[in-house]
């Protein structure tokens, strides 16, 4: 029965117990929750109940949609003028360089009177031309450097016997700065935690400007810096292709 139907029957049956209240039958108000307790037993038995129904989705479905999205990434990435292109080393690059694909970092080596130096060169951390005018307008780095696409370094300097200095650089185009400077033993054990100085920042003025005349000396320099910046740029389009055919495989498979 509708619900407007049950509505309207209780009303009329309702009638008359109110017009028995005006005359003052004190019976009415028993007789009204009776009434109201039908009505409501009679409208809930109408009531279908809800039983949400399972949806199943087809793995082979997800998987052949996956693959179809890293198609199509693949071939954005294969489209990369830089995918297949080879950086000319420039005359005079003091390092020898050693590049195994799949790594996340590029080695540098070379020795200078006695020491040997070696760099290791990360992935480099791209910001675009939208992200640097954002940072313009927010002004929350004073010099800008936040805002300019950036090369870490880590340069040891050792000798033969004896304390190596490694130094923790951030190359920008045309700027090294160093951010940490420390001494390392090997003597040391390893469960040892060694004083590692002040903040590089914190040092005297013309203490950092001799450091960063020291590094120009064996190599780190703007002129390598900015190859650098180049190589890693191809070779992060390089190993994204390859990640991407790795999962390309797993989800094949």
């Amino acid at each position: 029965m509708a619900f407007p139907s049950i509505l309207r029957r209780s009303a009329s049956s309702l009638a008359p117990l109110a017009s028995r209240l005006a005359r003052g039958n004190r019976s009415y108000h028993g007789a009204l929750v009776n009434a109201i307790n039908h009505v409501n037993h009679s409208y809930k038995s109408t009531l279908t109940p809800f039983v949400p129904t399972p949806r199943y989705y087809s793995s082979h479905s997800s998987d052949q949609s996956l693959l179809k999205v890293i198609d199509a990434e693949i071939k954005c990435a294969e489209e990369t003028d830089d995918l297949d292109k080879a950086e000319e080393i420039p005359s005079g690059f003091p390092f020898q360089i050693e590049d195994t694909p799949g790594a996340q970092i590029v080695t540098l080596k070379r020795t200078y009177q006695g020491e040997n130096i070696v760099v290791e060169v990360h992935m480099p951390d791209l910001v675009t031309g939208d992200e640097e005018n954002d940072g313009d307008q927010d002004g929350d780095d004073e010099d800008g450097s936040a805002n300019k696409s950036s090369l870490p370094l880590l340069v040891t300097v050792s000798k033969s016997d004896g304390p190596s200095l490694e130094f923790s650089c951030t190359a920008f185009a045309d700027e090294i700065e160093i951010d940490s400077l420390a001494v390392k033993n090997p003597e040391n054990s390893e469960d040892q935690i060694a004083y590692e100085g002040p903040d590089f920042h914190d040092l005297d003025e013309n203490l950092q400007k001799a450091f960063h005349k020291y590094l120009e000396i064996r190599g780190i320099k703007p002129s390598t810096t900015n190859f650098l910046h180049e190589y890693m740029i191809n070779k992060d389009t390089r190993e994204y292709a390859t990640w991407l055919q790795k999962l390309k495989q797993f989800v094949a498979a």
